[in-house]
């Protein structure tokens, strides 16, 4: 693993908005922010419609201490539950973490050239959504097994009273929950299986969390680490859009007045490189 970790000093962030309330065998591991990005095709300058989106991100941002930020793309050719990571840096510096499919990535509008289809231009990545995360420990209510861990997140931006249609477009609800499977890149797929990335990109985990997997494919997310290490493939099953009634808590984003680009921690830490339009407006751009 990298040892150039971004720590949360790096990012403050208002504790102010973590307010929520801890029913019983739920433990939160890790709290952060969470972004959604979209980028147009290649050669396209707008985007209005799925059909015209290259690829899905999610960005997550950790909060803990001794966590590193994080971001996500997701391949729509691809299996979209599987993601990898890979380290990333942003405009000012900081390092995340980014949870990809393979691929290199960037927010920032590219140009290349190919010997097949000559000059190639990516446009710049759009912002979607902004709000706030957690990964959650879910045990049994007697002997305090681990059975599952949640990825938990509620959306900030955009706001309630503004149009959704690109995130209506893209599933993407004001707040949802996902179980988070880590996948053990020492068993291999079967034929009929996701087999994720190639052997020289797969992450090197160390053995105090290789062994949390035993015998099986899969393991929970916990501790949230094995999601530092580069090349981490892991497994997102949709739960459910309403936390408070699946799982009994509360997740409450930050309240800002007026809801403008000043309350945005996204616009902050990445300036308007990316346009922000469906992040306030809820319009395709």
């Amino acid at each position: 693993m990298n040892s150039n970790r971004a720590w949360a000093w790096l990012l403050s962030l208002d504790s102010s908005k973590w307010a929520w309330t801890h029913p019983d065998g739920l433990d939160s591991t890790e709290r952060g922010e969470i972004f959604f990005f979209y980028r147009p095709k290649i050669n396209e300058e707008e985007a209005h419609r799925p059909d015209d989106v290259q690829r899905l991100y999610i960005v997550m941002r950790p909060r803990s201490s001794g966590e590193r930020q994080r971001r996500t793309p997701v391949e729509e050719k691809q299996d979209p539950r599987h993601s990898a990571t890979k380290e990333a840096h942003a405009k000012d510096g900081s390092s995340f973490l980014l949870l990809l499919q393979p691929s290199r990535w960037t927010w920032y509008p590219e140009e290349y050239d190919t010997s097949t289809k000559g000059h190639r231009c990516k446009s710049p990545a759009r912002a979607l959504g902004e709000g706030i995360y957690r990964i959650l420990r879910h045990s049994t209510a007697s002997g305090g097994k681990i059975t599952h861990t949640h990825l938990i997140y509620k959306l900030e931006f955009p706001p309630e009273n503004e149009k959704n249609e690109p995130q209506e477009s893209f599933n993407t609800k004001r707040e949802g929950s996902y179980l988070i499977q880590i996948k053990n890149l020492d068993q291999h797929a079967g034929s009929s299986q996701f087999r994720g990335l190639q052997n020289k990109r797969k992450a090197v985990i160390p053995a105090h969390l290789q062994g949390k997997f035993g015998i099986f494919r899969y393991c929970p997310a916990d501790p949230p680490d094995f999601l530092n290490y580069e090349g981490c493939e892991f497994l997102l099953i949709w739960a459910s859009d309403d936390i408070e009634e699946e799982l009994g808590l509360d997740l409450k984003p930050e309240s800002c007045e007026p809801v403008d680009a000043s309350c945005s921690d996204l616009v902050k830490t990445f300036g308007e490189t990316a346009s922000t339009i469906p992040l306030f407006k809820g319009a395709w751009v």
